[in-house]
């Protein structure tokens, strides 16, 4: 049995956050002991561990309770591929709308010549959408 410092040193997970993911319905509370701390078996340490790795890949929070779900009810390959397969189409679009912005940023910095005395061309232009050479 782990107690929930136990379980944050193993997972590197905050002992905060492993009381939101109980209070979110992610991981079951711990078992009480006589003297009122929560103690948690291994399936409770290996369903952290999951939920963490599944964070560090940017999965939201609700596409984890649906896995976790998937998972107790018999590991539903074809659900958890779906998940996967659509976390992988927003991750792609997040990449493309950052690829847009750093090309904006790096011609909106190209721009502005440094001059003492003048305004800065980059502040102005941040200040002014109009002067974006796209969306972004």
């Amino acid at each position: 049995m782990f107690s929930i410092g136990d379980l944050s040193r193993r997972t590197g997970v905050k002992v905060p956050t492993i009381r939101y993911y109980e209070q979110a319905g992610l991981l079951p509370e711990g078992e009480r002991t006589a003297g009122n701390q929560r103690r948690y078996a291994r399936a409770g340490l290996d369903r952290l561990h999951f939920i963490r790795h599944a964070r560090d890949l940017g999965l939201p929070l609700e596409a984890i309770r649906h896995l976790l779900e998937l998972s107790d009810k018999g590991r539903d390959c074809h659900g958890a591929h779906d998940i996967a397969r659509n976390h992988l189409e927003d991750v792609r679009s997040r990449i493309t709308r950052l690829k847009r912005l750093e090309v904006e940023l790096e011609r909106l910095s190209a721009a502005c010549d440094h001059a003492p005395g003048e305004p800065c061309g980059l502040i102005e232009a941040l200040g002014d959408h109009g002067q974006c050479a796209g969306a972004h």
